[in-house]
């Protein structure tokens, strides 16, 4: 039997290991790599080359939206289900135009979650039951075809924006990002232009409501 090589993306440790652990109980299923944030995971996939990857949506550094974008252009076969708490219209939406195959919730059954990485590695999509029924839905309702996030934001726009809604300072995201101050200011100048916000909090209360990044407030669970 031949297997399928899978890597977990998710920023709390506990949930890596424990799906890990779940995970290969299966004889067909093998994790080959795990990443804390959607940096590594990028990094991670160009090298292991997993047939599946499992990616949390809101995670540090470089969330997994973003991050599923840039893996697509280094390794354009990168099957990829998106993994999330949530099932909001704008996460979903915006999971799946970045380019995930899948869109699971960490509500479901590693039952549902290996269904769906097997129907995905054998080139399938595959929602969580009401995802899919809101999919169904917004099709129906013809809402499907533009993304909160399709504002045409660049790689590096989005890079600085998780940055500035997570609360550092233009300094810390150039050091982070490797880029000068001046060029932080300017790609934050134009990220407010594109979004038409104009402060930091509108910034972060944007990047909340597009599953960016995750309110201090919201619990994770699995």
């Amino acid at each position: 039997m031949s297997k399928c090589t899978v890597l977990l993306a998710d920023d709390h440790n506990i949930v890596r290991k424990g799906m890990r652990m779940m995970l290969e109980l299966e004889k067909d299923l093998v994790v080959v790599g795990e990443a804390k944030n959607g940096r590594e995971a990028v990094q991670l996939a160009e090298a292991l080359e997993p047939d599946v990857i499992l990616m949390d949506i809101a995670m540090p550094v470089l969330n997994g939206l973003e991050a599923t974008r840039q893996l697509l252009k280094v390794f354009p076969r990168a099957r990829v289900i998106a993994l999330s708490a949530h099932n909001d219209d704008a996460y979903v939406i915006n999971a799946i135009q970045s380019g995930a195959m899948g869109y699971l919730l960490k509500q479901d059954s590693m039952q549902n979650v290996c269904r769906a990485i097997r129907d995905v590695m054998n080139g399938h999509r595959y929602f969580s039951h009401s995802v899919d029924v809101r999919l169904r839905k917004l099709r129906a309702a013809a809402v499907l075809t533009k993304a909160p996030l399709d504002i045409k934001l660049t790689s590096r726009e989005m890079e600085v924006l998780q940055l500035v809604a997570e609360g550092e300072a233009n300094k810390q995201i150039a050091a982070e990002l490797a880029i000068s101050i001046k060029t932080v200011e300017k790609h934050r100048t134009s990220l407010m232009k594109k979004l038409n916000i104009h402060d930091t909090a509108g910034l972060t209360r944007f990047a909340i409501a597009q599953g960016i990044i995750e309110s201090s407030s919201q619990n994770t669970v699995i």
